[in-house]
C-alpha cells in the first residue's frame, strides 16, 4: 500500500511539473521576422534571361536566415508574401516543363524551412494545376484567408498559421488582392471568390482572438499599401491594395507585412484604437527582406507581454549565396539553363524595348503580328511588357522570349466596337503622354514636384503610371496629337488596308488575358464596359500562354524580321523628336 502511495504522489508531482514547464512563458524574448514578397521565381543568384550572375536570390537570403538563426539570443520566424510562382524561367519551367517531379519552390521553401507563406496573384496565373499541386507539398501552411472556396464557403486556402516559439504564440493572418479576377481568366480562379481583404480581416481576426489567444498578431497581406491606386479610395469595395486599410480600420495586428507593390515600406501607423502597426514590405525579387524585431517583457500580474517592435530592409547584396543551397539545387540549375539555351531560329534586326515608349516601334510590332497571327483577329493591342530589355539580331533562344514576354498571359480574342477602341486608345495614350505646349514640355508622363519637374529616385525619373499599360494598336492608321488634352487625341483614320474604320462596327480585337480581364481598366473605365460584362466579349482564347505560342511561331516561321509598321503617329513630329531625345534621357539614362 505505501508502495502505491509513493506511485501516486510520484505521478502527481510529475503531472504538476510537466503542467508548469509547458505553461511557463520566457520573462523577456526577441523574435525576428525575416519577410520575403514578391520574389518572382528569383530561386538562384543567375539571371537567365540575361545570362549573367546577379547578388540578389534566395540563396542569398538563405545565408542571412542562417545567420539570424545561429544567434542565441532570439529565435528566427521565416515568411513569404507571395507572387513567388511567377516571373522566372526557373520556376516557368517547374509549373510547366518539367512537372512530373517536386516543384522547384516546394523543395527550395521546404530546404529553408519557411514557417508560413500567403499566396499572390501571380501564384494563381499558373492556375489549378500548379498551384494546387504545390500546396501539398509544402511544409508549411500557404494562407489566403478572404480566398473562399465557393463550394464549402471555407476559406480554399489555410486562413491563417500558428507559430510557436519558446512557449510564446505568434498568429499570422494571410490575405491577397480581391483584384484577380478583373486580370486573370475565370478558369484559373475557377472555384474561388476572392472576398474584401478589410471585410475578411474583421471576420478572422475576431475568430483568432477568441479561439487562439495569440501574444502576437502578424497581417501577411499580398497587397499593396497605397489604396488610391488606379483611382481607388478607402471607401472601394475590394480595393486592390487594402494592407494599410486593414492595420488602419482592424485592431489587434502588431505588424502588416505587404507585398505586390514592390515599392519597400517601413513606418508606424496608428489605427483607429490609437494603437501603433508597424507597415513593413520588401522590394521585389530577394533584393532585399523587410525584418521586424520584436522584444517582449512578460507581465506576470497580467500574464501579458509588453512589445517593443522595430523595422528594417535588409538588402541581400550584402550576403554571398549558401553554398549548400548551391549545391543541393545545382542539378535543377542545370536543367534550366539547358532550357533557356535552346535555339528557335534567327531575327534579322536588334529590337529594343525602350523605342516602344515613343512611338511605333519593332518590338511591340513583333508582338502585334505573333498575336494577328495566332488569332486573325481585326487589330491587337499590346504594350512595352518589359521596361529596358533588348534582342540582338542572330540566333534567338528561349531566354530571349522571357525579355519580350515576362508573364504568363492567354490571349483573348474579343468584340469590340469602333466606338469603343477609340476610347480604349485615349485612355491608353492618356495614361502614358503628357499634353504639350511646345517642344520644352516633357512627352512621357512623369510624377512631378511642384515645380512641374519630373521627380527623381535613385537618379531615375518616375513614371506617373504603369509602363505596361501603355498600349497601342496594329490594324489601324491613326494619329495622337499631344496639343491636345487627354481623351481628344486619337484620329482615326483607317483600317490598315485602307478600308475605313467604322465607330458602329463590330472588330475582332486580339488582347492579353490580364488586360481582357479588365487590368489596367482600358476596357471597363476607356471603353466604359461594365467589368461584369467583359466575360461577353470574349469570342475565344488559347489554352496555353502568349510565350508558349510565340516560341511555337518563331520555330515555324524560322527567320524573323522585325519591321516598323509605322501605322501611328505621334503630333506634332517637331515637338516629339525634340522631346523624346530629352525624355529618353531622363527615363534611361542614355
Amino acid at each position: 500500500m505505501r508502495n502505491l502511495n509513493s506511485v501516486f504522489v510520484l505521478l502527481m508531482l510529475t503531472l504538476v511539473f510537466s503542467s508548469c514547464t509547458n505553461n511557463e512563458r520566457p520573462a523577456e524574448l526577441k523574435i525576428k521576422i525575416i519577410e520575403t514578397s514578391d520574389v518572382h521565381g528569383a530561386v538562384f543568384p543567375y539571371d537567365f534571361v540575361e545570362d549573367k550572375p546577379v547578388n540578389h536570390s534566395l540563396a542569398q537570403v538563405q545565408t542571412y536566415v542562417e545567420q539570424e538563426k545561429a544567434k542565441d539570443d532570439q529565435v528566427v520566424i521565416l515568411l513569404d508574401n507571395g507572387d513567388i510562382l511567377q516571373g522566372d524561367p526557373s520556376v516557368y519551367y517547374s509549373n510547366f516543363i518539367k512537372t512530373d517531379s517536386l516543384h522547384i519552390l516546394s523543395e527550395v521553401m521546404n530546404f529553408m524551412e519557411y514557417d508560413a507563406a500567403t499566396m499572390g496573384n501571380h501564384d494563381i496565373e499558373p492556375g489549378h494545376q500548379v498551384y494546387d499541386k504545390i500546396r501539398e507539398e509544402f511544409n508549411f501552411k500557404w494562407l489566403a484567408a478572404n480566398a473562399r472556396d465557393i463550394k464549402t464557403n471555407k476559406p480554399y486556402f489555410e486562413p491563417y498559421a500558428i507559430i510557436e516559439k519558446q512557449g510564446v504564440k505568434i498568429a499570422v493572418l494571410g490575405l491577397v488582392t480581391p483584384a484577380i479576377p478583373q486580370w486573370l481568366p475565370k478558369s484559373i480562379w475557377q472555384g474561388i471568390e476572392f472576398e474584401d481583404m478589410i471585410e475578411s480581416a474583421k471576420y478572422w481576426v475576431d475568430e483568432i482572438e477568441k479561439k487562439e489567444k495569440p501574444d502576437v498578431l502578424i497581417g501577411l497581406f499580398h497587397s499593396g499599401y497605397n489604396y488610391s491606386y488606379n483611382n481607388q479610395n478607402q471607401k472601394t469595395p475590394k480595393n486592390e491594395n487594402a494592407s494599410k486599410l486593414v492595420a488602419l480600420q482592424v485592431p489587434g495586428f502588431d505588424i502588416v507585412f505587404v507585398g505586390h507593390d514592390h515599392h519597400g515600406w517601413n513606418e508606424k501607423i496608428t489605427n483607429l484604437t490609437g494603437n501603433e502597426v508597424l507597415i513593413l514590405g520588401p522590394t521585389s525579387r530577394a533584393r532585399d527582406v523587410a525584418v521586424a524585431t520584436i522584444g517582449l517583457k512578460l507581465n506576470r500580474a497580467t500574464n501579458n507581454y509588453t512589445k517593443n517592435i522595430s523595422g528594417e530592409i535588409v538588402e541581400m547584396s550584402r550576403f554571398e549565396p549558401d553554398q549548400q543551397f548551391i549545391e543541393k539545387f545545382d542539378p535543377y540549375f542545370d536543367n534550366i539553363n539547358k532550357y533557356v539555351s535552346q535555339p528557335l531560329g534567327y531575327i534579322s534586326t536588334t529590337i529594343n524595348s525602350q523605342d516602344a515608349f515613343f512611338g511605333d516601334a519593332a518590338y511591340t510590332d513583333l508582338i502585334h503580328r505573333a498575336q494577328l497571327d495566332l488569332t486573325g483577329a481585326d487589330i491587337s493591342f499590346t504594350a512595352p511588357l518589359s521596361f529596358n530589355k533588348q534582342i540582338e539580331a542572330g540566333e534567338i533562344f528561349v531566354r530571349d522570349l522571357f525579355k519580350i514576354y515576362r508573364y504568363e498571359n492567354l490571349i483573348y480574342t474579343m468584340k469590340l466596337s469602333g466606338q469603343e477602341i477609340h476610347d480604349y486608345l485615349e485612355y491608353s495614350y492618356g495614361l502614358w503622354f503628357d499634353e504639350m505646349e511646345s517642344a520644352e514640355d516633357y512627352m512621357i508622363s512623369f510624377r512631378k514636384d511642384e515645380h512641374g519637374t519630373a521627380n527623381t529616385s535613385n537618379d531615375k525619373v518616375q513614371l506617373q503610371n504603369a509602363y505596361y499599360n501603355f498600349d497601342n494598336a496594329e490594324g489601324l492608321i491613326y494619329t495622337v496629337d499631344l496639343r491636345k488634352p487627354a481623351g481628344e487625341r486619337i484620329t482615326v483614320i483607317s483600317m490598315e488596308d485602307g478600308s475605313p474604320f467604322d465607330y458602329n462596327k463590330t472588330y475582332s480585337v486580339a488582347v492579353n488575358s490580364y488586360r481582357g480581364n479588365g487590368g489596367g481598366g482600358h476596357l471597363t473605365a476607356g471603353a466604359k464596359i461594365p467589368q461584369q460584362l467583359l466575360a461577353d466579349r470574349i469570342m475565344q482564347n488559347t489554352t496555353n500562354d502568349f510565350r508558349f505560342h510565340l516560341m511555337e511561331w518563331i520555330k515555324q516561321e524560322k527567320n524573323i524580321d522585325p519591321v516598323v509598321t509605322y501605322n501611328w503617329r505621334i503630333l506634332p513630329g517637331s515637338w516629339v523628336e525634340k522631346a523624346e531625345k530629352r525624355d529618353r534621357k531622363l527615363l534611361f539614362g542614355e
